[in-house]
């Protein structure tokens, strides 16, 4: 498995920010990421895109982060950071970080961080 480490949730106040970051590496076999992202499941909700990157440098978010929240990659280190600004407390629930991947055994796939907590609440 490719292994994917996420960092930078916690709990702020509405309007604060925070920056995750994810980091994909492997161990014992090698492979190219097509592109990496986020997202997002708040209790009794399904799973919903927030924003993702291709290594080409195409972005793609929802609608309801457009202008507060910001992903950029760092090819040579296997990295996604989203800078999250602006933060309402409907943005609280857990955070994915997702790749899809050609890894050298296995061919295309997707793989999931174990998710991060962003609480937003006074």
């Amino acid at each position: 498995q490719v292994h994917l480490v996420e960092s930078g949730g916690g709990l702020v106040q509405p309007g604060g920010s925070l920056r995750l970051s994810c980091a994909a590496s492997g161990t014992i076999f090698s492979f190219s990421i097509n592109s990496m992202g986020w997202y997002r499941q708040a209790p009794g909700k399904e799973r919903e895109l927030v924003a993702k990157i291709t290594w080409g440098g195409s972005t793609n978010y929802a609608d309801s982060v457009k202008g507060r929240f910001a992903i950029s990659r760092d090819s040579a280190k296997n990295t996604v950071d989203l800078q999250m600004n602006s933060l309402e407390p409907e943005d609280t629930a857990v955070y994915y970080c997702n790749a899809n991947l050609r890894a050298s055994l296995y061919g295309v796939g997707d793989y999931w961080g174990q998710g991060t907590q962003v609480t937003v609440s006074s």
